[in-house]
């Protein structure tokens, strides 16, 4: 079975979120199995700052699941949208 990375934005609860301790937080709580490839920032509005996080986990059904869910249980976090996924060659 190939890979997969997903594409995972997460949206915190405020501007006032320290976005430096939740990448260290989201650093810790990748799953076993999953691998994080990279963290971005993406400005939305009124100083808020979504974090697009990439993870490559095998191809198979629920791949995005356990990282979804230690991801939503992070302080800080008021949302989390799987946007992207694309096989690995």
């Amino acid at each position: 079975m190939g890979e997969v990375v997903a594409t995972i934005k997460l949206m915190p609860e405020s501007p006032e979120v320290d976005l430096e301790q939740l990448k260290s937080d989201i650093q810790t709580s990748i799953p076993e199995g999953a691998e994080l490839h990279k963290i971005d920032e993406e400005p939305i509005a009124f100083g808020l700052v979504a974090l697009n996080v990439m993870v490559i986990v095998e191809d198979q059904e629920g791949g995005t699941e356990k990282v979804e869910e230690n991801l939503a249980k992070l302080s800080g976090v008021n949302s989390i949208e799987v946007t992207d996924t694309r096989r690995l060659m």
